[in-house]
């Protein structure tokens, strides 16, 4: 069966049943393969006529093309869905902007009709909540356009902008950011701690929940305390960067450093040793996290974080040994750092043991001044009574990632092998053989939710 077989049977079915297409919800588009822009041209005609079938379509997953500012069909049938949910951009390079860019500075870059194009696609989505916004190879999305086609959801509560210019999203277009109970900055070279200090004091910024700066490279501690601080109703905060935020010299430290009287989850991951992982603990023991309840820091180099939180008793995984760090382990110059899961459960379960193997206490039996018994207590790495979980566990199940990233999303977390399906053996039997009625193998898919990147 020749590739695009079944998404035909499937607009055809869909066609025909009228009554049937009204309560399809989601859509599972295939995997783009690289077989030529004809193809993949010819494959987003076919989704793009199946969304066209579904007037009350919410969802297309696991299927994100590039959108490089010109006309495509599957973008146009997205448009016109009123009650679609969630929407995936990953804008793509463009040549006349590129050639654009080499004579002129921005902004300017993306004409008119292109911005309008664009801004247009967003008038239909009423009920829009999650939007992810992505870069791809230079790709393009000025800081009007951004503040725009924002302004056009009105239903909008989670937001992902990723890997644009420092020319497209910066500080004042964070500043402009609607209201939202979700965020996540990612690799975005023109937020500054500055930016994000005054991000904390506008009024959108006070219904997040859920907040994660990703690869931004904060450099002081102040722009984190302030985002702590004024967010009254944030629960799950994630702070993911190379460099460690410190203390600006000059400023008066006062423990807690940083706190949070709601703060419920911590993902606290700096890969470079420094004074953040101290300070954090040091806040912790100070009272300032009074509603937390777990801490994940897969760059917890001292433990320092993992002796604020309850003990455990064991915190490796049977499936380590199959990890793909336990063969890379010791492949490493000395003193490398290494961001991965199976390592800071390799450390943190040593940490362990060496608490295990330390007396803590010592209780001796004495009659009449003579010693009868010693017993030794063993020691425990943790903090008894603590009500704070350390937890190392990722959310893409048997990833050495912790925190979900956009390779996984685009990816499908790695669909079975295709044994695991039909092999057309049903057939075997028929004079011609196999090659009678033959198609092929759609690998399982397992979904990414989108809400986990928040």
């Amino acid at each position: 069966m020749r590739s695009g077989v079944r998404l035909k049977l499937l607009r055809r079915t869909l066609r025909e049943r009228r009554v049937l297409a009204q309560h399809v919800r989601e859509i599972k588009g295939p995997k783009l393969q690289p077989d030529g822009q004809q193809e993949e041209s010819r494959t987003l005609d076919l989704v793009a006529s199946l969304v066209m079938s579904c007037p009350n379509l919410e969802r297309l997953v696991g299927f994100y093309p590039i959108y490089a500012h010109s006309y495509d069909r599957l973008t146009y049938a997205l448009s016109t869905r009123p009650n679609l949910k969630e929407h995936v951009w990953i804008i793509g390079e463009n040549a006349a902007i590129t050639e654009r860019s080499q004579k002129q500075l921005p902004p300017g870059l993306m004409d008119i009709e292109q911005a309008e194009s664009f801004l247009q696609l967003h008038n239909s989505w009423q009920s829009l909540s999650t939007l992810f916004l992505r870069s791809h190879k230079q790709g393009v999305l000025e800081r009007d356009v951004f503040i725009q086609a924002l302004r056009r959801l009105p239903a909008l509560q989670h937001l992902c902008i990723s890997s644009f210019d420092v020319d497209d999203f910066d500080d004042v277009t964070l500043q402009s950011l609607p209201p939202l109970q979700s965020l996540r900055l990612q690799d975005l070279e023109g937020v500054t701690f500055w930016g994000l200090s005054e991000f904390s004091r506008t009024r959108s910024a006070q219904c997040i929940r859920q907040l994660s700066l990703v690869n931004l490279d904060i450099m002081y501690l102040s722009a984190i305390s302030n985002l702590l601080l004024h967010l009254k109703d944030l629960r799950r905060f994630t702070l993911v960067q190379e460099s460690s935020p410190e203390v600006a010299a000059g400023d008066l430290v006062f423990q807690p450093v940083v706190a949070s009287q709601q703060l419920q989850y911590i993902h606290w991951d700096i890969l470079l040793p420094g004074s953040a992982n101290r300070n954090l603990a040091s806040s912790i023991e100070a009272c300032g996290f009074p509603s937390l309840r777990t801490i994940r820091a897969p760059s917890d180099h001292d433990g320092l974080l993992q002796m604020v939180c309850r003990p455990r008793a064991q915190i490796v995984l049977p499936s380590d040994k199959y990890s793909k760090a336990y063969r890379t382990c010791d492949e490493g110059p000395p003193g490398s750092q290494v961001r991965t899961l199976f390592t800071a459960r390799k450390e943190a379960q040593r940490r362990i043991e060496d608490a295990r193997n330390t007396p803590r206490y010592r209780v001796v039996i004495e009659e009449e001044g003579i010693v009868q018994e010693t017993f030794d207590i063993q020691g425990y790495m943790g903090t008894l009574g603590s009500r704070i979980a350390y937890n190392l566990d990722s959310d893409v199940p048997g990833s050495d990632n912790a925190l979900i990233d956009f390779v996984d999303l685009f990816n499908g977390a790695k669909e079975v092998a295709p044994r695991d399906g039909c092999t057309g053996l049903w057939n075997a039997s028929h004079p011609a053989g196999k090659k009678w009625w033959s198609h092929t193998e759609r690998y399982r898919y397992h979904p990414i939710d989108l809400y986990r990147f928040f």
